[in-house]
């Protein structure tokens, strides 16, 4: 595998996870009695770990994805 698909890789690894936390991260936000809601149908949670939940979950995954997705990528870029 050569550097410049692996810069590929990387990137689209970036653009998708990215996605995914905007996206995320927005529901959270604007509509969270709705997000509640449906989760709350699978696990019986009360409302205050649920908020403590999902905040821990968007910050590990904002971890996650800049020191897995978004860090290799930009040293690929300076490398190539």
């Amino acid at each position: 595998m050569d550097i410049y698909t692996l810069t590929a890789f990387f990137m689209w690894c970036t653009i998708i996870n990215g996605i995914l936390l905007i996206f995320w991260t927005i529901m959270c936000m604007l509509v969270p009695d709705f997000v509640y809601q449906v989760q709350s149908r699978w696990f019986t949670i009360s409302r205050g770990t649920f908020d403590v939940v999902i905040y821990s979950f968007l910050g590990l995954f904002k971890i996650f994805f800049l020191f897995l997705n978004v860090v290799p990528y930009i040293v690929l870029l300076i490398i190539g």
